[in-house]
C-alpha cells in the first residue's frame, strides 16, 4: 500500500473514532435525551431517579449513586426500589462510524490498471447509543430491612464512587 494512502486512512480512522459520543462525568442532564440524572418527587420519601449513559453498567451504577444521595438528602438511611426498567435506545438509527478500503486490478488487451477506494461514514453528531435506568424509590429510615431490594445508601456511595 502506498505511503500517502496508508496516512489517509490512519487520518480517517482517527476522524471516525474522534466523532463518537464520549462519556459525560456523573452529574445532572441538561435535557430529556443529555447523559445524567434526573430526579422526579413523586410523593413524601417517594422519587423516580433516572440516570443515562453510555452503556447499561454505568448507567445502574449511576442511578443506584443518585438514589443513594436523594435517600441522604431527605434524611433517610436506606431506599427501597420498587419500580425500576431499563432503556437502551439509539436515536441515530443511521449509518455508524466506519471505515472501508477497498481496491481491485485488471489487465488485458490494451493494458493494465489498479484501483483504490477509501470510504468513511460518521453519523453527524456522534453516537446516539444510551441507556437510561430508571428506578422508582421508597426513603426510609433506622435499620435496613432484610430484603434484595432495600439498600443503605452510606454503602451504596462508597461502592458507586467512581470518577465524577
Amino acid at each position: 500500500m502506498d505511503k500517502r494512502l496508508k496516512l489517509l486512512v490512519a487520518g480517517l480512522a482517527l476522524a471516525g473514532m474522534t466523532a463518537c459520543a464520549t462519556a459525560k462525568p456523573y452529574g445532572p442532564a441538561t435535557s430529556s435525551t443529555a447523559q445524567g440524572y434526573f430526579v422526579q418527587p413523586i410523593e413524601t420519601n417517594r422519587y423516580r431517579v433516572t440516570y443515562t449513559a453510555l452503556s447499561p453498567d454505568e448507567a445502574r451504577r449511576y442511578a443506584l449513586r443518585r438514589a443513594a444521595e436523594v435517600t441522604l438528602q431527605n434524611g433517610g438511611d436506606w431506599f427501597r426500589v420498587v419500580n425500576g426498567y431499563t432503556d437502551a435506545s439509539d436515536a441515530n438509527n443511521g449509518p455508524r462510524s466506519s471505515v472501508s478500503i477497498g481496491g481491485g486490478s485488471s489487465s488485458g488487451r490494451y493494458g493494465s490498471g489498479v484501483g483504490v477506494g477509501v470510504g468513511i461514514g460518521i453519523p453527524i453528531g456522534g453516537s446516539s447509543e444510551k441507556t437510561t435506568e430508571s428506578l422508582e424509590i421508597i426513603v426510609g429510615n433506622g435499620p435496613k430491612p432484610a430484603d434484595p431490594n432495600t439498600y443503605s445508601a452510606q454503602s451504596v456511595l462508597v461502592n458507586t464512587a467512581g470518577p465524577a
